[in-house]
Parts: structure tokens; sequence; C-alpha cells
């Protein structure tokens, strides 16, 4: 069967593709001339799908999740806690140390008025804070939670694949600053009109350091903040770098909620402040600031109730599952071989399939989002696919968005992932008689939920899990209503 307009439309395509020679001048009469001689063939093949239950998943990030909720779903309840660390910029410099002021029986002094002696016992803030910026949250604003922020004995290391489920116990400081902090993320200290102002407000969570502080050689400082400025005062290479500040000044801190039901925030900043007063012709205030940034390490811890969520996965026949964060994943089984055979030496055009989501039939104040991006991979890639750092390249990975008038996520042409799949199998195959048997998910592909940062042209540079609080029904493909997934072949005519 012929479709000459669909054939010029792919020709065409391709050629756009075809980069610029001394030989290009003829590139379209060549085209028309074999116009006729091209076939285009549709077919339809069907899939089978299944729910997949995350173990874990790969947390570097630089959002950290904060908070406890129950899912409507299952009646789990999702807790999420981070570790962070903050980065320095290149050789940080605070005030020369003869600025500093020092305020005593409310006369004001200039460090440069004392003994050496007694100079670097004289370097005091005036107090410390973290601050913990978010642009969004999940659920009731109001709702009372606490957390606790601990010091971490050592930093976290590069290196080292940290996942959802890792237990940064082993990392704190057993004797180290512990702060309990009570919060709702509706700051109820600021009148509306204060935290509406978007000009001067950011929504944050606020944990004084402002009380004693013993540091692991059992020296004692007034705050955090002194021990802060006094370890750069005592060696300025402290602050040369980011790698140099964790190790020897501040390895970071954990934030794990202890109490509270019906808020998780979602972290964009996690920021130290110190703030000190100093001396230039003026007293001034100074304020030294620390950032989570992607130089330095961020990762969030989740506690999920796996059995509730085995049970929604493997106990629903019409359905299965996206839901974060380190929820269920939905698993498609492709028909490669069936897709392949006969047309070994076709060209695959497209290759397209819609996941329609189901709606869900109850509703909840605080019910769960539906995923807004999702990621399509081989089955092996899993892991290394977050753990590298990869980008979606169409042709071993694949970006659906969720389409809100149809309702679905249509991957429109993953034509690359079946090519990938197939070339993979008959390479395997042709050096080890036992391929198969060892790789039985070679012709399986993941679908996770992400969250996808692009540039400004629009192009997509960063993939990472997407940690928040979502989740949707897709319909599932079984062996008696099956996902169709559509192919359309061409060839040139001998």
């Amino acid at each position: 069967m012929k479709f000459k307009n669909l054939a010029i439309v792919a020709l065409l395509f391709s050629a756009s593709l075809v980069a610029c020679d001394d030989t290009t001048d003829v590139l379209g009469e060549s085209l028309t001339d074999n116009l006729d001689k091209l076939d285009v063939q549709p077919d339809t093949f069907d899939v089978i799908s299944s729910s997949l239950v995350a173990d874990s998943v790969y947390s570097r990030n630089t959002t950290g999740y904060l908070g406890k909720v129950k899912d409507p779903e299952t009646g789990n309840y999702v807790s999420c806690d981070f570790m962070a660390q903050f980065n320095t910029l290149e050789n940080y410099n605070f005030p020369a140390k003869d600025s500093l002021i020092y305020i005593e029986d409310n006369d004001t002094l200039r460090l440069e008025e004392f003994d050496e002696s007694i100079k670097d016992s004289k370097i005091i803030a005036d107090s410390c804070s973290i601050r913990l910026f978010y642009t969004d949250f999940f659920g009731d604003s109001l709702a009372t939670m606490n957390l606790t922020a601990r010091e971490m004995a050592v930093p976290m290391k590069e290196g080292v694949k940290y996942y959802s489920n890792y237990n940064p116990k082993q990392l704190l400081r057993s004797n180290g600053l512990k702060v309990n902090k009570t919060y709702t993320l509706t700051d109820l200290s600021l009148s509306s009109e204060e935290r509406e102002d978007g000009s001067t407000y950011t929504p944050n969570i606020k944990i004084d350091l402002n009380k004693p502080y013993t540091d692991k050689n059992n020296v004692t400082y007034n705050n955090y903040g002194t021990y802060i400025m006094r370890k750069y005062y005592e060696n300025p290479s402290y602050f040369k770098n980011s790698y140099n500040f964790v190790n020897e000044v501040c390895p970071g801190f954990y934030f794990e909620v202890n109490e509270g039901l019906g808020s998780v925030a979602y972290v964009y900043v996690s920021q130290l402040n110190v703030y000190f007063k100093y001396a230039n012709g003026t007293t001034y205030v100074g304020t030294a600031s620390f950032s989570g940034t992607e130089e330095v390490i961020q990762t969030t811890n989740i506690s999920n109730d796996k059995e509730a969520l085995n049970n929604l996965a493997t106990n629903d026949n019409n359905c299965t599952y996206l839901k974060t964060p380190a929820g269920i994943f939905t698993e498609l089984e492709l028909p490669i071989d069936n897709i392949m055979y006969g047309h070994e030496n076709d060209t695959i055009n497209t290759a397209k399939l819609s996941l329609k989501r189901v709606n869900n039939t109850n509703y909840h104040d605080y019910g769960f989002s539906c995923p807004s991006s999702l990621l399509m991979i081989p089955r092996d890639s899993i892991y290394t696919f977050f753990e590298n750092g990869d980008i979606i390249d169409y042709k071993k990975s694949f970006y659906a968005a969720y389409a809100t008038t149809s309702n679905d996520y249509t991957f429109n042409n993953f034509s690359g992932m079946i090519n990938y799949l197939y070339n993979a199998k008959k390479q395997g195959e042709a050096t080890d008689p036992q391929w198969l048997t060892k790789n039985p998910n070679w012709n399986k592909v993941i679908i996770i939920p992400v969250s996808v940062t692009t540039n400004s042209s629009g192009q997509i540079v960063k993939v990472v899990h997407d940690m928040s609080l979502t989740s949707t029904k897709i319909i599932k493909g079984t062996v008696d209503k099956p996902l169709k997934l559509s192919v359309i072949y061409s060839k040139f005519s001998k």
C-alpha cells in the first residue's frame, strides 16, 4: 500500500537532516524520482503492562522534601526527610578581623582595640539561622509540624550513590548540634499582606542556631555562627572552596520530621546565615550566607509502606500505577520480535503509544496530583540512567508530558527504542548463545515520573526522579485487552 503524502513528509524531514555538501544540488530531484517507489505500511501491535514497585530511587537532587502526609489512596504514611550540605563561594572572605565589632555592656568596640592575645575570643556572631526556602508544597499549609535539625559528623561523599532508602543516622554526630522547630508552612507571625508581598518575602522555615554550641574538639561557642566565624579567622583556607568548607567546617545538616501530619515542603534552597557587625567608616550589619547548590550534595530519605504499595500494584487487574515519591512505576513489554518480523530491512518511521489515565472516583481534600512528565527507558537502565545524570536522547530514552485535553501521556515516536532493543538482542545472541536467558527483561521498558529542567530554548538539560507527591492510574494492557502500539514502516520497492 502506498501513501504518497505521508512519504513526502517523511522524506522531506529526512532530507532536512542531511549535511550540506557538493551533492545536495540533486537531492530534491532524486527524492521526487523515487517517491513512486516508496512503500509505506502501517501496523498495530499488542502491548502488555504491569505495575512495578520501586524499592528506592536515586535521590540526589537540588530540591529537598520535608514533611509527612497520609496517602488517601492507600492509607500509607509517606515521610520525607533530607540531608543538605552548604556551598561557599571560591575564596570566600569575611571582613578584615580588626574591622569586626564586639559589643560589651552596651559599648561598641572594634577588635583592633583589644590585645592580640584575646582578639579571637572577642569574635562574636550576633545570630545564626538556617532557612529552608520553598516555593511549592503539598497538603495543608496550616498543619502543625515539628522537625529536628541535626548536625552531621562527616559530609556525604562524592561518588556514593545515595538512594531514597539511605539511612543517614550513621553520618550524624551523636553529641552534635540538635535543634527542634515547630512550624506551619503558612507563617502566622506575618500578616497576610506581608506574606503576599513577593518582593520582600519568600516562604521559608527558619531554624535558629543561637544556643551555645560545642564543636568536635570540645570547644564551646555562644552560638553556631560564632563557631563559623572563628573557623574562618583561624584558617581562611577552610573557606577556599566547598570541599574544604564541608570537610573542615560544616559537614551539613539532616532535617527530620518528628511530629505532625499534613504537609510536605519542596525546599529549593537550604541556606545557612551568619549575622555580625563590622565597621567601615560606619557600623554595618554583615551577613555571611552559605547555600545548598548543585556543587554540593543534597539527598532526600523517603519512608513508604511497601506492603501497601505491593498490594496496590498486584491486586488491580484493570490499572497500572504511577506513584511518587519512590512509589510505583509502570512496566511495558514491547513485542519487539513481532514488530521486526518481516521488516528487518525496513525503516520504522514512527512508533506511537498512548497511556490513558483513569480518573479518580473518590475526591480528597488533599489528593495527590497526576505526574506532569514521564520518562521511558529500557528496564536495565532503571538505575544507571539517573546515576549517570543522563538526559533524554530519543534513542534509548523518551519523554511524554501529560495532556489535559486528552487525559493521557503519548509517546509520539519512540522508534529508536525499538531499534535499540532489537539490535541489543541481535548483537547479544551473536556473541553469547545464553544471552536471552541472561537478559529476560530485554524487551521491557519502564515508565517513570520525572522532573525535567529546560534551558532558554526549551531543550531538556536535566532529568531527575519526581520526588513530589503524585499518583495516577493508567489503563492496564492485558492479554485480553492490550494497549495498542501503532507502527509505520517504509521501504523502497525494487
